[in-house]
């Protein structure tokens, strides 16, 4: 009569999961690329405190959509520069020492880090507002229409509905 027996191996190869598959990065290249990531993007809910706080914000807000588009919904006080007209039209538009943020409608879209992209080739201080309008209007914050303002009440999976997220 045989018995068979299992043996384990002495340091058996664990499987490794897909957020691990990759290692991640040594302290020191994430924290440059996150710095890098803050010189590039910014965020609603700074652009909005930055624009409330009333006086000169330091930076000036573009909005890179279409005119159907920027007739729906835009920013207020945002400058309409659709990206396939930065290159004609950036230097009447906008100061070259004022740094920018554009937008688009939202993160499914690139038209903001097009644009981004052409103005940075321009020579302008540049950097792309993350979540774009969309973001904008389900956190809650005053956007303009062509029929006027309008507010819609912050979507609860994308900001808090009290208070501030705390980041």
């Amino acid at each position: 009569m045989i018995i068979e027996t299992s043996q384990q191996p002495a340091n058996p190869v664990l499987p490794v999961n897909p957020v691990l598959r990759v290692a991640p990065a040594a302290p020191a290249e994430a924290a440059a690329y996150f710095r890098a990531s803050l010189a590039f993007h910014a965020d609603v809910s700074d652009v909005a405190a930055a624009l409330a706080a009333g006086g000169d914000p330091g930076f000036v807000v573009v909005d890179s959509r279409s005119t159907e588009s920027w007739d729906q919904g835009h920013i207020p006080g945002a400058v309409h520069l659709p990206t396939a007209l930065v290159p004609e039209q950036a230097e009447r538009l906008l100061d070259k020492s004022v740094p920018v943020v554009t937008y688009c409608w939202g993160p499914g879209c690139n038209g903001a880090t097009r644009s981004a992209l052409a103005l940075a080739e321009l020579g302008y201080q540049v950097k792309e507002l993350l979540g774009g309008f969309e973001y904008w209007a389900r956190e809650g914050l005053a956007y303009e229409t062509w029929q006027g303002p309008v507010r819609r009440d912050p979507d609860p999976l994308t900001a808090p509905v009290e208070g501030g997220c705390g980041c």
